[in-house]
């Protein structure tokens, strides 16, 4: 069976993003490295140099959220869109209201944390680097 990890793209804001992600979800990246740290990257602005080449954060034993920002003297065009969510399966109610109000931090809440008439406790929102994410919490009663 094959795991997924999330991987996103930023436009130079891939450190700040990842810094703000690890004090929410805690642990340490596993994985960090500039775009200078490649192969033939004098060839790079020093701007460019400085863009993170590839950044992993473990989120749970099963999960590691990855991202790079991309390089625009490489042809690189960010286009934030509307085509991706990462959905958050909380534990409990308590850590769902936890994950939804660090991350939307700054955001734009699209649908706050409630009830939802399928029985889950859901909310959704897109962050302030314009990653959008869905937080949920399965009720078993």
């Amino acid at each position: 069976m094959a795991t997924m990890h999330p991987y996103l793209n930023f436009d130079g804001k891939a450190e700040e993003a990842f810094n703000h992600y690890k004090s929410v979800f805690g642990g340490e990246f596993t994985f960090f490295a500039r775009m200078g740290d490649a192969p033939e990257s004098d060839k790079l602005s020093e701007a460019e140099k400085n863009r993170v080449m590839h950044v992993a954060l473990p989120i749970n034993e099963h999960t590691i959220l990855m991202a790079s920002d991309c390089v625009p003297s490489a042809g690189h065009v960010l286009n934030e869109g509307n085509n991706m969510y990462i959905n958050l399966q909380a534990e409990s109610r308590e850590d769902a209201d936890r994950l939804f109000n660090g991350l939307s931090a700054g955001g734009t809440i699209e649908m706050p944390m409630a009830d939802m008439f399928w029985g889950d406790y859901f909310g959704s929102f897109k962050d302030r680097f314009g990653i959008q994410w869905m937080v949920n919490f399965t009720n078993r009663r």
